[in-house]
């Protein structure tokens, strides 16, 4: 009994420990593109698969997170696709095509949120560093996407790490905009 219950212990302080390292390395991969990723570019590329990206300087705010992503050895790019090829009807109706493209599926905000809910991943609690956000913009009715920080606020709510419009930037926008989901890697 005595035995069975270290074991436990243990674990659990393993799974805290590795989710502790993940969360550092997500929020690391996220704002090592702050003064790197310079510009907001929608433009659509054709990348190579997988682990494609374009250049650094440039993105969107889905790229944020792929790229952060990454730190933790998963290519949302290669992940989405093959969950969307294997289940379309997870995705279908929330772009105007419902295709497969490696070029942009991972680059869609809604695609990512069916990813993540499908994985487990969504949260109702606090946000805390590492959780993946997403709003509803009130000027254009747009998705958007960032990621967490360790910063906080006086409230002790948590940064943003983003690119909306201006390049990868760390903000205190968490409450600035409608919030629609939330998601924590577990």
């Amino acid at each position: 009994m005595k035995r069975s219950f270290t074991i436990a212990l243990a674990v659990m302080v393993w799974g805290v420990v590795v989710w502790g390292n993940s969360v550092d390395k997500l929020v690391e991969g996220a704002k090592w593109q702050v003064g790197k990723t310079l510009t907001y570019n929608p433009e659509y590329v054709k990348l190579s698969y997988p682990m494609g990206d374009i250049n650094v300087t440039k993105g969107v705010c889905t790229d944020v997170v792929v790229r952060a992503m990454r730190k933790l050895n998963i290519d949302l790019q290669r992940e989405i696709y093959l969950d969307k090829k294997a289940n379309p009807k997870r995705y279908r109706g929330l772009y105007s095509t419902n295709r497969l493209d490696p070029n942009i599926d991972h680059r869609r905000v809604k695609n990512i949120q069916a990813y993540f809910a499908a994985k487990g991943y969504r949260v109702k609690d606090g946000f805390r560093a590492g959780d993946i956000v997403v709003w509803k913009l009130p000027f254009n009715a747009l998705d958007h996407i960032g990621i967490c920080s360790h910063r906080t606020n006086a409230q002790g709510e948590p940064f943003v790490i983003h690119n909306i419009g201006m390049g990868a930037r760390e903000e205190d926008v968490l409450r600035e905009y409608k919030i629609v989901d939330h998601f924590r890697l577990q």
